[in-house]
């Protein structure tokens, strides 16, 4: 009975192991989304009165996990009676990804008429401001739900292959690193400028230390949060070539003679160009006529 209970304890190990080997590999192979996906909530969680940014950050991730918690069954099943679901969805996801950072791109690139918002009324009262203030944890929490589809099938179809066990447990531990990591991360980044302020008014109005760290924050978060923009841009590129060169047979051996980086980003933003030229056609085609 002993040695049963010990082999018992070594086959959890071995699990284990297991678990530890592909989490790590598949936060890698969802790392691109995950940059995208702070870069996006970094913008969405910030332009809330100071004492609101916290509080309207905690409702976003509670919406995220609540998010989770839809997505992982639904997606474990597919995995359990329709493996090859997985890999379609997998492939379509890359789709998307590729048009939205082409989309970035071409936006960037080429001038375009921007929509510019006027807002005439100044003084808001309470209840206004919680609407207002709703509405963009509302948008936020609608836009993490995409992005934690992209997040899971991408992480599923990197265990694809394992015991649907394993793959609960792997996808599960990547859903919670995407969401306390992101909104941990947002968080920090949110407060940027606050910390800044603090510090330059503890320098007493000497140009010293505390007054030049203080600047420093308060006037590296816009260039952070630009930053991380460009960034999630080249990694949706490359996370969605990554997407097809590994599940499309011909895409196997396409231009392996160059660093698999820019093949990867190259395939992205091809494939991204093709489907914003056809969204782009369509959009010109057949709505403009209405």
């Amino acid at each position: 009975m002993a040695s049963g209970f010990f082999a018992l304890l070594d086959d959890i190990a071995a699990i284990m192991d297991d678990v530890a080997a592909m989490t790590k590999i598949t936060t890698k192979k969802t790392a691109g989304i995950l940059g995208d996906d702070l870069a996006v909530n970094a913008e969405k969680a910030s332009g809330f009165v100071s004492s609101r940014e916290i509080p309207v950050l905690w409702a976003i991730t509670k919406g995220s996990m609540l998010n989770k918690i839809i997505i992982l069954p639904l997606a474990f099943l597919l995995s359990a009676f329709i493996p090859g679901a997985v890999i379609a969805i997998l492939l379509f996801g890359g789709l998307y990804l590729a048009y939205e950072g082409a989309e970035k791109i071409y936006e960037y690139i080429v001038p375009h008429p921007q929509d510019v918002v006027v807002d005439l009324k100044k003084d808001y009262t309470e209840d206004e401001l919680l609407e207002k203030e709703k509405a963009k944890i509302k948008s936020a929490v609608v836009t993490d739900f995409i992005l934690s589809v992209e997040i899971v099938i991408i992480a599923l179809g990197t265990v694809v292959n394992e015991t649907l066990v394993t793959q609960i447990i792997v996808v599960s531990i990547v859903a919670l690193i995407a969401t306390v990591g992101v909104y941990g991360i947002v968080a920090i980044i949110v407060r940027m400028d606050d910390l800044g302020l603090k510090l330059i008014s503890k320098s007493n109005g000497s140009r010293g230390f505390l007054f030049g760290i203080g600047t420093f924050l308060v006037k590296a978060l816009p260039i952070v949060i630009k930053s991380l923009s460009v960034i999630g841009t080249i990694a949706l590129l490359l996370v969605a070539g990554g997407i097809f060169v590994h599940n499309i047979e011909y895409m196997h051996h396409f231009l392996d003679q160059i660093p698999s980086l820019l093949r990867d980003f190259l395939i992205g933003l091809v494939v991204g160009g093709v489907c914003l030229l056809l969204v782009n056609s369509f959009k010109m085609l057949f709505l403009k006529k209405r």
